[in-house]
C-alpha cells in the first residue's frame, strides 16, 4: 500500500494529463478490474468521518483482496468530485449527498458501500459569541465557515439555515478548510461559526475555542436537526466504471464491509492505535477522544437506510438551487447499489 498525499492543482493536472487515458480507458473496459489498480480520493483523510479508508489500509484489507489501492487526499469535497467526474480516480470517499446533486447534472455517481448514516459533523460556534448564536436562527448577518464552496459542509449550512427561516443570501460563506485552518480562521475572528468534524471539534472544545452549536454526531442529534437520517460518509464511484469493473468493486466493497465490522468489535482506542501516528497530532489523548465521540456514526455493514437517502433528497430539496423544485425526479435508485455490500456479507 502507498502512503495517502494532498493532491495540490498542479499535481491534478499532471495526474490528468498523465492518466486520463488510462483511467477512462479502464472505465470503458468490459472486464474491467484492471491488475487490481485502484485510486480513490478521500476528502479529508485524517478525518475521523473518513477514518474507514485509511484504516482498511492499515489492517491490510486492500491487500487481502489483491487490490493496490492508492489513497489520495483532498480537503474539500467538491473538489474530490470533480476529479471523479474527470476520470483521474476511479472512487471518492466522501459525501453520499454529492451523488443526488450531480445526478440533477447529468452525472450518474453512486454509493457502493455507505459508511456511515449520520454527518459526524457540529456547527461550531466561536466561544465568545456563543450566547449570540445559540441556533441556526441567528445565522443571518454572520460569517459562517464551510470546506469550500459546494462541499456538504456547504450543504449541510445551507439546510440548517433555511430550515430556521434563513436564506442563504442572508449570511457569508466562508472557505475556512479543516483541521487547523478552520481552527485559525475561528479563533481570528475570520468566520462566527461554521461546519466542522473531528478531530477538529475535540480541539476546539478541548481548547476553548469554540461550543458545539449543534452535533450531528449522533444520530438523535441529527435527528433533531434535519428531521430524519442524514447518510454521509461512503464510496462512491461513477455507474459506469462500477457496471465495467464488478469484480475490483466487490473487492473494495469486501475490504471496506470488513473494516466497518472491526471498527463494532474495537475500542477507540484500539482504532487509534492503527492509524499513523500523525493523524493524533502530537496528542493521542485528544484522538482518541474524537474518535470516541464520533464512532457511533459508522454502519456495521455498509448497508444504505432507504429512509436515510430519501431525507437526504428531502433536505437538499429545500435549498439545493440544482435540486430544488425537481425533486420529483430524481431516482435514487441509481444513487447507491446495496449489492455489492450484501454480497460481502456473505
Amino acid at each position: 500500500m502507498r502512503t495517502a498525499y494532498r493532491v495540490t492543482a498542479a499535481a491534478l493536472a499532471a495526474m490528468t494529463a498523465l492518466s486520463l487515458t488510462s483511467c477512462r480507458s479502464s472505465k470503458s473496459s468490459s472486464s474491467g478490474d484492471s491488475g487490481g489498480t485502484v485510486k480513490i480520493m478521500v476528502g479529508g483523510i485524517d478525518k475521523v468521518i473518513y477514518l474507514p479508508a485509511k484504516l482498511t489500509d492499515q489492517l491490510g484489507y486492500f491487500k487481502e483482496q489483491g487490490l493496490d489501492v492508492q489513497l489520495l487526499t483532498e480537503p474539500a469535497g467538491a473538489i474530490a468530485e470533480n476529479v471523479l467526474i474527470s476520470g483521474d480516480v476511479q472512487g471518492v470517499v466522501g459525501f453520499y449527498d454529492h451523488t443526488i446533486d450531480l445526478q440533477t447534472k447529468g452525472k450518474c455517481i453512486e454509493s457502493v458501500v455507505q459508511f456511515a448514516d449520520v454527518p459526524g459533523e457540529a456547527e461550531m460556534v466561536a466561544t465568545d459569541k456563543a450566547d449570540k448564536i445559540s441556533s441556526p436562527a441567528a445565522f443571518k448577518g454572520k460569517k459562517l465557515g464551510v470546506t469550500s464552496p459546494g462541499s456538504s459542509t456547504d450543504f449541510l449550512t445551507r439546510a440548517l439555515a433555511v430550515k430556521s427561516g434563513v436564506q442563504p443570501s442572508d449570511y457569508t460563506t466562508v472557505k475556512a478548510g479543516a483541521g487547523a485552518t478552520f481552527i485559525a480562521t475561528i479563533g481570528n475572528g475570520g468566520i462566527d461559526a461554521g461546519m466542522t468534524t473531528d478531530p477538529t471539534i475535540a480541539k476546539l472544545t478541548t481548547t476553548g475555542k469554540a461550543k458545539v452549536m449543534l452535533d450531528m454526531r449522533t444520530k438523535e442529534g441529527t435527528q433533531k436537526a434535519l428531521g430524519g437520517l442524514y447518510p454521509a460518509a461512503s464510496l462512491y464511484m461513477d455507474c459506469g466504471y462500477v457496471k465495467s469493473n464488478p469484480q475490483t468493486v466487490q473487492k473494495l466493497a469486501n475490504a471496506f464491509v470488513k473494516t466497518l465490522g472491526w471498527i463494532k468489535a474495537h475500542q477507540p482506542e484500539e482504532i487509534a492505535a492503527k492509524m499513523p501516528a500523525d493523524y493524533a497530532g502530537g496528542d493521542p489523548a485528544l484522538y482518541k477522544k474524537a474518535i470516541t465521540d464520533s464512532i457511533g456514526m459508522f454502519t456495521a455493514d455498509g448497508v444504505m437506510p432507504t429512509e436515510g437517502a430519501k431525507n437526504v433528497l428531502e433536505v437538499l430539496s429545500q435549498f439545493s438551487p440544482n435540486v430544488k423544485g425537481k425533486k420529483d425526479t430524481i431516482d435514487l435508485s441509481k444513487t447507491y447499489t446495496t449489492d455489492f455490500v450484501t454480497k460481502a456479507k456473505q
